[in-house]
């Protein structure tokens, strides 16, 4: 198994996929297309989605196929054929929502299971996880659940914040991860903050970026990891 999970698209000021496309090419080495998923997308088309990755990965040499494109007995099909699946971010209510409706989740799993590559940034990395309930999107829509690819045994947060605005009374992130754990206690949750992405490879699990990620679980006192460190245990 082979997946790039990617915290956000864009830093402040800097071009959109501008920080993790040298991950990226290195990645997806010298794959010369893909299939984007854009179904995170709500307050753009697809179409308009679809042609935003493109420009980055003509960068890189590489041409963006779209899922959309396909009607329903060829979505299957274009998944098992693809050299690599890419998802983007948005909303991952709305994103697992058309997965489930399209009866995409089995084959992207299986077909991930088998070895092909994955890349996913925010949302489109939360639903490798079994569940996409430590996202931080608003609801919008109603998935028939939230369990989602299960390509990790751990669950991500994308765009981990440590700090609360000020004037804020509201539950930090930590809060919100801490009520995640009282209900699930036997998992674990990884903070992934902007600029990081984990890299898997079989169940080798590696940060990559200049800041730490933050590791929670019910009853352990959360720990900063960083690139080195070991994160193996994540699928233990």
């Amino acid at each position: 198994m082979r997946l790039l999970l990617i915290s956000n698209s864009t830093n402040a000021g800097e071009a959109y996929l501008d920080y993790p496309k040298h991950e990226i090419k290195d990645f997806l080495g010298d794959i010369k297309k893909i299939l984007f998923i854009p179904y995170a997308a709500v307050t753009f088309s697809f179409d308009e989605y679809q042609q935003k990755v493109q420009e980055r990965f003509s960068e890189l040499g590489i041409e963006v196929d779209s899922i959309h494109h396909y009607n329903p007995k060829q979505k299957r099909e274009a998944i098992q054929n693809a050299e690599a699946i890419v998802v983007g971010g948005g909303n991952t209510f709305n994103l697992l929502k058309l997965m489930q409706q399209q009866d995409l989740i089995e084959i992207i799993r299986y077909e991930c299971l088998k070895g092909k590559p994955y890349v996913g940034w925010s949302a489109g990395s939360n639903v490798t996880c079994p569940t996409i309930c430590t996202t931080n999107d608003m609801p919008i829509v109603e998935p028939d659940s939230f369990h989602a690819i299960n390509l990790v045994r751990f669950q991500i947060n994308p765009h981990y914040l440590d700090a609360n605005p000020d004037g804020h009374a509201g539950e930090t992130r930590e809060q919100r991860i801490e009520e995640y754990l009282e209900a699930n206690p036997y998992n674990y949750v990884v903070g992934l903050r902007e600029s990081s992405m984990l890299r898997v490879d079989d169940a080798e699990v590696r940060l990559i970026g200049p800041k730490k990620a933050r590791i929670f679980k019910k009853g352990m006192e959360p720990k900063e990891l960083g690139p080195g460190d070991d994160f193996d245990f994540l699928f233990e």
